[in-house]
This record gives C-alpha cells, structure tokens and sequence, in this order.
C-alpha cells in the first residue's frame, strides 16, 4: 500500500518513533525478528475466536515473544479481521481521555497502516475522545504491535488510541461505540508489574492474571499494569458481553532476557464469546 502524496505533503503520516530501538529499522531485519518471536511461541488454541487480545509492549527481546503467541492466535482469520482498534497507556503525555490521532497513515518499515477515519471521528463524538497528536507523537505502546499486525494480518484499517485518565466506564463506552463484528478486533496494550525482583514480580503478576480472566476491573491498579485504564475498560465492556478470557503466556523480562533481580511482568491474552466455545 503507497501513501498518498497529499497526505505526506500534509503531515498526516505518523512516523515511527522508536524503529531500531524496541525493533529493527529495516523491513528484512524485522520481518526475520518477527519470524523468530512468531515460531518460536507457544501454540495455544484459546478456545474461540478471539474478539481481543492483551498483549505486551516492551523491546521484542523482551516481550516479542510473550506478544507473539496472542498474535499467533489469529492465523486462522487473517484475511477476515479488516479493522483493528488498539489502546495503550501514555508514557508521555498526561492528558485527560482517550487520545486519537489526526493521521491517515501510520508507517512502520513494513510499510503505511491506513487509518479507519470514520470511526475515528465517531469516537471524537464523545466528550472525552479528542485528537491528541502529541500523545502519539513518540508513544511506543502503540506502535511496537503493528509489525506483528501488518505479519499477522492481511489487509486491515487502524483505530489507535493512547489512553490518558479515563475511567474503564469511559474506556468501555468507546470500546462499545467500534466494537463491530468478526471484522473488528480489538487489541489492549499492557505491560504488567515494574521493576520488582522475579519472585516478587510472579507473584503480582499472577494476582492480576487471575482478576484478568475473572474479568474484574476493580483489582488491577498501576502496580499491577501500566495499561491498567485501558484494561480494566475492555474487561468492563467483556463483563456486559459474557466474554471469556483464555491466558496464553505469562512470563516476565527474567524469563526472556536473563536478568532476574528486576524484572517486567508480561502476560498475553485472548478473549473470546461464549458461544464460540470449543465443545
């Protein structure tokens, strides 16, 4: 997919912020590092087709491969999964709401991510919904996960989201506003616990990954996840919905990288309807 030059002339391209930092710069490079993460997950059948994923967004030595096996999960239904909403917290830029974005295009090496624009103005209905291109200008909780959708999908169009100060009532209630059918996943940006030692961090990890597939957004804070706002919204909007959660991976920085005395907790996950339910 080319970029129209009106919208280069424009501006309305987000450019890569951390491309060679958290990824490889060079499409080669990163397709060969995203084919290492993807071949080398987990296989697990989440018991449905998956309507959204949780997901990690540190450096792919880090948590590519915990990120990987949510990923994994959608090879059946590449070609039908057209529209993808993705959230992830703010490490930027304080703001109150959820943040969209005045592009058309996100780039990556791979290649321009076009951006779903009528939903975007849709959601920039609601009063806490507004275009806030600082947030997106250097956020990476975003941009880390789309080489793994461009890989993972065919075609599709982007809805981002950074999530500033909001409540899971008012993450929910934009969730709910695009959550379309079998075209439209959604994807909620996370990381876990920050910077504790390994046991300890095992420890509160498992405590949110047990409130995540209760899906109760009342226990996980900012200890437990940067991406708390974001989650505990899509675990509200899953609640009403009677989604199931099924956790893929829930590993640590200690596990992928090595060092143990402080570690980032990862976990993927896939939630899915009830009535998809292997039998």
């Amino acid at each position: 997919m080319k970029i129209r030059r009106e919208s280069l002339e424009e501006g309305r391209v987000r450019r890569p912020a951390v491309s060679g930092t958290f990824y490889p710069s060079g499409a080669p490079a990163l397709r060969s590092a995203l084919s290492n993460c993807l071949d080398g997950a987990a296989r697990v059948e989440p018991g449905g087709r998956p309507k959204a994923l949780i997901a990690p967004h540190a450096g792919y030595m880090y948590s590519g491969p915990i990120a990987a096996t949510a990923y994994g999960t959608l090879a059946p239904w590449r070609d039908e999964i057209r529209r993808v909403v993705l959230l992830g917290p703010s490490h930027h830029v304080a703001f109150r709401g959820l943040g969209t974005s005045s592009a058309e295009y996100f780039l990556t090496p791979l290649g321009p991510v076009p951006l779903d624009i009528g939903a975007i103005l849709a959601l920039q209905e609601l009063g806490f919904v507004r275009c806030r291109d600082d947030a997106h200008a250097a956020e990476h909780s975003l941009e880390v996960h789309l080489p793994f959708l461009q890989q993972c999908l065919d075609e599709f169009r982007l809805v981002p989201l950074v999530v500033g100060e909001a409540s899971p009532v008012e993450v929910a209630e934009a969730l709910n506003r695009v959550w379309g059918g079998d075209e439209t996943l959604i994807v909620v940006s996370t990381d876990l616990s920050h910077f504790h030692d390994y046991e300890q961090a095992r420890r509160i990890d498992a405590e949110t990954g047990k409130a995540i597939r209760r899906l109760d957004p009342t226990v996980i804070d900012g200890e437990h996840a940067c991406g708390f706002r974001g989650l505990n919204g899509l675990l509200a909007a899953a609640r009403e919905r009677d989604l199931l959660v099924a956790a893929l991976d829930e590993r640590n920085s200690g596990d992928t990288a090595g060092d143990r005395r402080r570690v980032v907790g990862y976990g993927s996950y896939a939630l899915f309807p009830a009535m998809t339910k292997a039998n």
